[in-house]
């Protein structure tokens, strides 16, 4: 009887702490979907101004690898917008 109760009790938390779970991951993701694809748009509208500004270069290739560093843009990523960036 006890542990009829005990896992009547601990299966529904466990699950509930799963949903939470799978909940935070998938936010994360979508977040930073939205993050890459933000700073494409932002790369795509700002990519003629740059050119022309030695220091703006500097200052996107910086905004760049912040986000590379804080984990918000993979190499992958980083690679192709710093491609772009010199590119034009």
């Amino acid at each position: 009887m006890e542990k009829i109760i005990f896992f009547g009790l601990v299966i529904p938390i466990f699950l509930f702490v799963l949903y939470l779970g799978g909940r935070a991951i998938m936010t994360g993701f979508s977040a930073k979907s939205s993050n890459a694809s933000e700073s494409e748009i932002e790369t795509n509208n700002n990519s003629e101004n740059i050119t022309n500004n030695p220091e703006r270069l500097t200052e996107e290739l910086d905004k760049l690898n912040e986000l590379l560093k804080s984990g918000a843009l993979t190499q992958e990523e980083f690679e192709k917008a710093k491609k772009k960036i010199l590119d034009n």
